[in-house]
């Protein structure tokens, strides 16, 4: 068999059967990554090394640029290249970036089973995460072989339908109708933007990055964000095959959009569609990802081997390469040969206030807001909840808005929900009306508990004769998701509520007693209240909220509860040094 020749044997279904075979399947803390599909690349015919045993390099590349790293080896082991008198082959090797981070860095869940000697990723963000974790071996640089530019991405039709109607692709699509207190976005509006899963893809590092610096820095900011990161979850994708698949797919969304690197559309372009995906420049500007290599061996001689095809990797030869792989040159100046219909013929305008620092930055955030939630729902359904609030009950106002962030939560979430009032459940003070579980999930029949919660956001009321509960009813609470703790997820009990505890139970100071010694740093469970109308004892809750380091919450108007909410779960942000907040 000749060497580099033996991939053509095997169909794309043979390789992804056979990867999947061999591969290991694993992920982040919430995160599913797919097994890589193994390719070996030794070049073309003829007998490549004449001299004593090459020195094999083996190099892990992010899934868009890996067919273009295979065919820059196979060119590059033609040239015969030595090092201290042995020539050099190289193999590519198709890996998810986190998968070789984790390896890096000495994970032992989802690694691949040999540390590469160079690594391609689909931006720099992640080497510098990989430093700044403890990779060790790694030089303080690296070499770009390619760039390309993000873009929105949407059919033909589409593109000509918002233009029609002077919609301009913008940074704010990626935030969620609820931001602006509505459910569903305008007819005139993409009905989604999916943006490629940061936990996996460059192009989602840099998509938060861009929402960040759009929406600036404070309180307000972290609202947006929070909001943003869980409408990106909801509709995130491991890669962006899938997502420029879902374009095309016309049975589900309407007006999709997806944001992707301008390379992905050019390949996409490749199979012929009487209504192609067309590529669109943001109107503030974008970012430019980068597709880094850098050495990552340990032994001397396969490091100046990487070395070597690092620096061959700059050179004419291979550029052209990866610009006729629908890439940029890795100094950005030269475009994809050719450029294609679907590319705008513009060059694209970077938006020049996005730097590392704040791509780290975004990075940082998405693991803190990212991971999945196990919360307990605690509602009110005291007297005090039937009080009027601008011409409803509290309840109601309370449960309108319950229904809006029910959808801010994604199917990882595990979630519950009790309603509290003295004498409801007996002495305890409360029933459960969903058990703590997979939202996703039924928790007995056929309706999942997402179902259920909805339905009940619109079937609770307010029991006019009846005290509050409400530090029996935390205290419990408290416990339920202490003794269901998990360790992947973010815990909380959120307590939806008037505010007023009517004595009937335990005492506001047994409650802070019982919390401080249960309350464990290391498996920390909080408590996020929010209070809705005037009247709530503001001192005693934010008391009960900061004994786990949690928040308070007031809401005096109906338009003020998405806030309320997204600044709740802002708090990751921040978690576990936030300071009091009420």
């Amino acid at each position: 068999m000749r060497l580099g020749r033996h991939r053509a044997a095997l169909t794309p279904e043979q390789r992804r059967r056979k990867a999947l075979h061999r591969g290991t399947l694993a992920g982040l803390a919430a995160v599913a990554v797919a097994a890589a599909a193994v390719v070996v690349v030794f070049g073309g015919g003829g007998v490549l090394c004449s001299t004593r045993e090459p020195v094999l390099v083996s190099v892990a590349a992010a899934v868009d640029v890996a067919p273009a790293a295979m065919s820059a080896a196979e060119r590059f082991n033609e040239t015969r290249t030595a090092v201290g008198g042995r020539c050099v082959l190289v193999q590519v090797t198709e890996q998810p970036p986190a998968t070789v981070l984790r390896t890096l860095i000495g994970d032992r869940a989802g690694v691949l089973q040999k540390r590469p000697d160079g690594w391609i990723a689909d931006s720099s963000a992640w080497i510098r995460l990989a430093r700044r974790q403890g990779a060790g071996a790694l030089p303080a640089s690296e070499t770009v072989v390619a760039t390309s530019p993000l873009v929105f991405a949407t059919r033909q039709s589409l593109a000509t339908r918002f233009s029609v109607g002077r919609t301009e692709m913008n940074w704010r699509m990626v935030f969620p109708p609820t931001v602006r207190g509505r459910l569903t976005p305008t007819d005139g509006e993409p009905d989604v933007v999916r943006v490629p899963d940061p936990s996996l893809a460059g192009a989602g590092i840099a998509t938060v990055a861009a929402a960040r610096d759009v929406v600036g820095t404070g309180p307000e900011a972290d609202k947006a964000l929070t909001a943003f990161v869980r409408w990106a979850q909801a509709g995130s994708a491991p890669d962006y095959r899938s997502m420029l698949a879902a374009v095309d797919d016309r049975t589900f969304w309407q007006r999709p959009v997806v944001i992707v690197p301008e390379q992905s559309v050019r390949a996409h372009a490749m199979s012929p569609s009487g209504d192609p995906v067309v590529a669109l420049h943001p109107r503030e500007g974008t970012i430019m990802l980068d597709y880094p290599y850098v050495v990552t061996a340990t032994d001397p001689a396969v490091a100046d081997a990487s070395t070597a095809f690092a620096g061959w990797l700059k050179g004419p030869e291979a550029q052209d390469i990866v610009r006729r792989a629908g890439f940029r040159s890795g100094d950005g100046t030269q475009g994809p040969v050719p450029p294609g219909p679907e590319i705008p013929a513009a060059a694209p305008r970077v938006r020049q206030s996005v730097g590392q620092q704040d791509i780290d930055e975004a990075l940082r955030a998405w693991s803190r807001l990212a991971p999945p939630t196990n919360i307990l729902v605690l509602a009110d359904t005291s007297g005090h909840m039937a009080e009027p609030l601008a011409g409803r009950t509290r309840v109601e106002v309370a449960l309108d808005a319950a229904r809006i962030g029910l959808r801010l939560f994604p199917d990882s979430t595990h979630m519950g929900m009790w309603e509290f009032a003295h004498g409801i459940g007996g002495i305890k003070g409360y029933r459960e009306r969903v058990g703590l579980g997979p939202i996703s999930e039924p928790e007995t029949g056929q309706v999942i508990r997402r179902g259920r919660l909805d339905e009940l956001t619109t079937t609770i009321t307010a029991h006019p004769d009846r005290p509050s509960s409400l530090y029996d009813a935390v205290l419990s609470g408290f416990r339920e998701v202490t003794s269901d703790y998990r360790e992947e997820m973010n815990n909380s009990l959120l307590v939806i509520t008037a505010g007023r505890d009517d004595g009937k139970g335990i005492s506001l100071q047994r409650l802070l007693d019982r919390l401080h010694s249960e309350w464990k740093p290391d498996r920390p469970v909080q408590i996020v209240i929010i209070a809705f109308g005037s009247g709530a004892d503001a001192g005693g809750l934010s008391r009960i909220a900061a004994a786990t380091n949690g928040s308070l919450h007031e809401a005096r108007q109906p338009g003020e509860i998405i806030d309320v909410f997204l600044a709740a779960l802002a708090r990751r942000l921040c978690h576990p040094t936030c300071k009091p907040t009420a």
